[in-house]
């Protein structure tokens, strides 16, 4: 059989697609939300002062602001997901991880990194490039402190991004966890940290009528990353939607 013999049967032995498949596929090009036409109003001058705002304003209206994209570079090509922000200074955005992931294998050998904050609701978006490095191990370890019993179980029985057979085996694990630290607090292990994002270019975007988008850019002025609370240290551009 020849190739394209092959590629043809293949096609040709595909289930079609439902009559209700084809209708939603069909209105994607029509489906579009239309944004308020409301003006970009900075509410700072500094990225530090911005973001601060915004996210105060995000905290009022969305269920979850903390939670942001997060792209990486691999060999195989980009990466991304979707984790939690929890910290934020002039000095970054700082998430946390199992160093030994995927994500955190990638960070090591790519320290750049690319974030978004997908504020739909809002019709807002913040766009981050940045250099990531590890927290201190104190930092790490003040924040495990804090995380539920449960979700600090959770992170020390996975090794996470590896294959697993069931559920029932990474249960286990937390099970043999659980009467390890009956008496006592879970120690946080040493492949599990945060990251902190140091950025060198931040825009806040901002939805408007007929796509005509504000968009603000900060980029550092030496392309390398500085502190957000230091205006000096960065310039400011409005970009074209």
């Amino acid at each position: 059989m020849s190739e394209t013999e092959q590629t043809t049967g293949g096609a040709a032995d595909a289930a079609p697609l439902t009559a209700s498949a084809q209708e939603a596929m069909a209105e994607l090009a029509r489906q579009r939300v239309e944004y308020d036409d409301a003006d970009l109003d900075l509410p700072a001058e500094t990225p530090h002062g911005i973001f601060t705002g915004w996210y105060e304003d995000a905290g009022r209206t969305l269920g979850e602001p903390n939670a942001m994209v997060v792209a990486t570079a691999a060999d195989a090509g980009p990466a991304a997901r979707i984790v939690l922000l929890k910290g934020f200074d002039a000095r970054g955005f700082v998430f946390y991880t199992n160093y030994l992931s995927a994500k955190g294998r990638q960070i090591e050998a790519h320290p750049r990194v690319a974030l978004v904050f997908p504020w739909h609701d809002m019709q807002r978006q913040v766009r981050v490039r940045g250099i990531a490095t590890r927290v201190t191990a104190q930092e790490s370890d003040d924040y495990f402190a804090i995380r539920p019993r449960g979700s600090q179980l959770g992170a020390a029985a996975s090794d996470q991004s590896q294959p697993i057979r069931d559920r029932e085996e990474f249960h286990a694990r937390v099970r043999e966890l659980e009467d390890r630290f009956a008496d006592r607090d879970v120690e946080r292990p040493e492949h599990w940290g945060g990251y902190r994002v140091a950025p060198y270019e931040i825009e806040f975007w901002q939805g408007r009528r007929n796509r005509m988008h504000d968009r603000y850019l900060f980029t550092s002025r030496d392309g390398s990353p500085a502190a957000l609370d230091e205006a000096a240290e960065w310039s400011a551009v409005r970009l074209q939607p």
